[in-house]
């Protein structure tokens, strides 16, 4: 005969180890379809290291400030070319050449864009954010 005091218990104790079981497994899987989200940040340079990009043919160009840098670091155009900026980050930035002086997009609000036109002239025009003197990039016209 079989006793019933102890099965119940034995069944539920059971029925605990699976599920827990279940939700470890399930917790640590990529299921890779909608319910959460997934990010990747790309590593912050410093120092001599610099990310680049060069924008294609005559289209425009885009400068993106998030976590008070700007990306890429180094931007390559043809002279003329529309560059647009957008401010990711939380707080207001700029995109202003020093030196010559060849463009400023004025105050940007975080979450906003800007625009300007890449200078005529080949050259390198690198650039601040005129708040925050740290952030430097550097447009190359070619």
């Amino acid at each position: 005969m079989i006793d019933t005091r102890t099965l119940l218990p034995r069944r539920r104790l059971a029925g605990a180890v699976l599920a827990g079981a279940l939700l470890a497994v399930t917790g640590c899987s990529d299921s890779g379809g909608g319910g959460g989200s997934s990010t990747t940040s790309a590593p912050a340079t410093t120092g001599s290291a610099s990310a680049s990009a060069s924008a294609s043919g005559a289209g425009a160009a885009t400068i993106v400030i998030k976590n008070f840098a700007f990306r890429p670091a180094t931007l390559s155009v043809r002279p003329g070319t529309e560059v647009t900026v957008m401010n990711q980050d939380s707080t207001t930035h700029t995109v202003t050449a020093t030196g010559a002086k060849a463009f400023d997009t004025g105050d940007i609000a975080a979450g906003k864009t800007a625009t300007f036109t890449a200078p005529g002239k080949a050259g390198s025009y690198p650039y601040i954010c005129s708040i925050h003197t740290f952030m430097k990039g550097t447009l190359t016209v070619a």
